[in-house]
């Protein structure tokens, strides 16, 4: 249920990277809902630590004062959920259960993912009031009315 008339989402770390570094146009709704406030992302300590830690990935070719940026723009537009709790359902990758902890600990709406495992739960999630779905052009970031 919409928080202050805003949907609460968690965003896996490759929508981040589709947000912040390569500027996905498919991702450009959500960054605008993201950065008008009409979405309220909220993230833990375990979400932020994969981030940094992907960012600092020699692929990606990222210096520590252009990591530390993309950190801290993510930072503002995202609130600290604690503490965590274990989430009633389990991911098949261990490395993804971060992010349902985090959605299932702050009652979040939405959980955005592009990964496999996460998206194999939006059935079982979606019964306990988690949507869990990929991010896309057509997809509405207003709260239900």
């Amino acid at each position: 249920m919409p928080l202050n008339g805003r949907l609460r989402a968690v965003l896996d770390t490759n929508v981040l990277l589709d947000l912040w570094l390569f500027d996905d146009a498919r991702v450009r709704p959500l960054r605008e809902a993201i950065e008008t406030r009409g979405l309220q992302v909220v993230r833990s300590d375990a979400c932020d630590a994969e981030f940094a830690l992907v960012l600092a990935r020699e692929q990606f070719g990222l210096d520590g004062p252009t990591r530390e940026a993309l950190l801290a723009r993510f930072r503002r537009f995202g609130a600290t959920v604690l503490p965590q709790v274990p989430a009633p359902l389990a991911s098949a990758d261990p490395d993804d259960q971060k992010f349902l902890d985090a959605a299932f600990a702050a009652r979040a709406d939405l959980l955005l993912t592009r990964d496999k495992a996460l998206l194999r739960l939006a059935r079982r999630a979606a019964a306990l009031g988690l949507r869990i779905a990929e991010p896309a052009p057509p997809m509405s970031y207003d709260p239900p009315r």
